[in-house]
């Protein structure tokens, strides 16, 4: 995967994500993440790689809420816009890897279905964790492989075709932690989706 090819694939899946990725068993999911993830107008609020917008029509009292919403496919971020132009929420097109944003901006962060994505997840998290200010949460709904799930001969095979599909079937989220551990810390992992496979992660910087 890269951004370059993402940009294309993204477009390609624009017009048929919700269908997929915001109904049935991933709304279901989506709700679960955000069940009891509550949002106040004192804090500054960004959605990392935020797509069609589906995680935002699942947080309650978005006119009173400082969001920032951004995505590196105009095609996707525009699906998003669409369905909130008259919400105060900032739209910007930006890539989750390199963001224009100074350190230590946001007090929390949501990362929904984008550290799977992105050509390199290690340089995202850093990314994010950066941007979120001391003692602020990073929110995380993502499928990775697990600490002991070991991968199947049908996985392995699958892995980089699906990496041409746009998303990483084989990331594993212990690996990308033991890179971060030393200013992120994990407050809740818990399964969301196909046994575990989807995982909420809620992380908190030191």
């Amino acid at each position: 995967m890269n951004n370059s090819w993402n940009k294309v694939i993204y477009k390609i899946w624009s017009p048929i994500y919700d269908r997929i990725f915001n109904s049935g068993a991933f709304l279901r999911a989506r709700k679960k993440v955000f069940a009891n993830t509550h949002f106040t107008n004192e804090q500054k609020i960004l959605f990392v790689g935020v797509g069609t917008g589906a995680d935002l029509e699942l947080i309650e009292d978005q006119l009173d809420l400082d969001i920032t919403a951004i995505d590196f496919s105009r095609d996707m971020l525009d699906k998003a816009r669409a369905k909130f132009e008259n919400s105060p929420i900032k739209f910007q097109e930006m890539d989750a890897q390199n963001m224009d944003f100074e350190n230590n901006t946001f007090d929390v962060a949501v990362a929904s279905l984008i550290i799977s994505v992105v050509s390199d997840a290690d340089k995202c998290l850093k990314e994010i964790g950066r941007v979120v200010k001391p003692g602020g949460v990073v929110v995380i709904f993502d499928k990775f492989s697990g600490e002991t799930r070991k991968q199947s001969i049908s996985q392995k095979l699958l892995r980089p075709i699906i990496k041409v599909l746009g998303t990483d079937i084989g990331l594993n989220f212990e690996e990308l932690y033991s890179m971060n551990n030393d200013y992120l810390k994990i407050e809740v992992d818990t399964p969301v989706m196909m046994n575990g496979m989807y995982r909420k992660i809620i992380l908190s910087k030191l």
